[in-house]
């Protein structure tokens, strides 16, 4: 039994549909941290706001500060809310998800988008979210084989999806996700997987202040706040799994992908050039082509200059 198993690990092509299977069923977590991880933390700071102003008066502090809810009150302590529980409802008419219709990609495809309890869309978030973490851990347990680089690549891969999401949803980089990746890539360079630890301690200090300078003159020069501190992490974390090596390549991609995404959705979708794009899902998207291909992509950018 344990020499099949090891056997099923040593074939690339086992070993990728494996990991596509399990990304599958992460990507179906993934959509919960999503959606509830925003929510968890407003409560938290609703909470602490009532607890600081009883009566729902103002904090009179900047615009960071989270709205109160009314009269101030702190959200009822039986209304419990976490990654695990209470299970997942339909928004529309409270019906419980049942595990038929919580396959990945499958229960969206034989309910046909529609909950089984009062018909209502489901969005195509969800099935995105699951397709899309299937197909990039199955990419990966292919590209990168069985072994450490392939577990640290799927934990990287699942954090990157959640922190795109959420950032596009609510222009938001939890500290819950980004500050255990950026320990975690140092954790891994311990031992040597992605880079020396040296270059992946240089690399978390230098992506966090490349952006922070970024940001400090943005701000001086225009009066304005250019990104969010949770940017600067992200791109810490970056640096912290592949090194310092690949920030330039990350930032250059970043922002050219942030480039022509912005001036599509002003020209196309008539998006106000004075609502705020967030970065954080261009950075991840640039750490993930830097996770599979930035030593390549590095020597051809150095080549050229």
């Amino acid at each position: 039994m344990l020499a099949s198993t090891l056997a099923t690990f040593a074939d690339p092509a086992a070993f990728a549909v494996l990991a596509a299977v399990l990304g599958l069923a992460v990507g179906s977590f993934l959509n919960v941290v999503i959606h509830r991880l925003p929510l968890m933390m407003e409560r938290e700071w609703l909470a602490q706001c009532a607890e600081l102003c009883p009566e729902g008066n103002s904090l009179g502090g900047g615009t960071d500060a989270p709205p109160l809810a009314a009269g101030g009150a702190a959200p009822a302590a039986n209304d419990r809310l976490t990654l695990a529980t209470p299970r997942s409802r339909c928004p529309h008419c409270g019906h419980a998800i049942s595990a038929f219709e919580n396959i990945p990609v499958v229960s969206y495809l034989a309910l046909r988008g529609k909950c089984r309890g009062c018909g209502a869309a489901i969005g195509m978030r969800y099935p995105l979210v699951e397709a899309l973490t299937g197909l990039l851990f199955g990419f990966a347990a292919w590209k990168l084989g069985p072994g450490a680089a392939a577990v640290g690549a799927l934990l990287f891969l699942a954090a990157t999806i959640a922190l795109t999401f959420i950032d596009f949803d609510k222009q938001l980089l939890p500290d819950d996700i980004t500050l255990p990746l950026l320990w975690a890539g140092l954790v891994f360079n311990v031992f040597g997987v992605y880079t020396d630890l040296k270059s992946a301690v240089l690399g978390a200090v230098a992506g966090y202040l490349a952006l922070w300078f970024v940001y400090w003159g943005f701000k001086l020069t225009t009066g304005k706040e250019g990104m969010g501190y949770g940017d600067f992490k992200l791109l810490a974390a970056i640096g912290a799994w592949l090194g310092w090596q690949v920030l330039p390549l990350t930032i250059l991609l970043s922002s050219l992908v942030g480039a022509v995404v912005g001036i599509a959705l002003i020209v196309l979708a008539r998006h106000g050039r004075n609502v705020p794009i967030p970065f954080g899902p261009y950075l991840a998207a640039a750490g993930v082509i830097a996770l599979f291909w930035g030593p390549h992509l590095n020597q051809a950018y150095l080549r050229l200059m």
